[in-house]
């Protein structure tokens, strides 16, 4: 299955909505991830599964808002980063 296919059946499935609250959901459990890697609590793979969630999730939200667009953003962004 290609990736827009499992993105449009993960709407198909669950709606926009939800996946927006799970991209918040997802975000929230790195940022908890990190801090408790910080604290020796969990170890790097840990964090990494979680990073790899929030990489899935950001691969659908730019898919729904539009690749091309958030590239430009990307890009722009990183222009931004090498003047600085």
């Amino acid at each position: 299955m290609q990736l827009d296919e499992i993105y449009q059946a993960t709407i198909d499935k669950w709606g926009e909505d939800a996946q927006y609250d799970q991209a918040v959901e997802e975000c929230a459990e790195l940022i908890a991830a990190l801090k408790h890697y910080r604290r020796g609590k969990i170890d790097r793979q840990a964090v990494i599964s979680e990073l790899a969630d929030v990489r899935l999730m950001l691969g659908q939200l730019s898919w729904m808002f539009g690749q091309q667009q958030v590239d430009e953003a990307v890009r722009n962004k990183l222009e931004k980063l090498d003047r600085l």
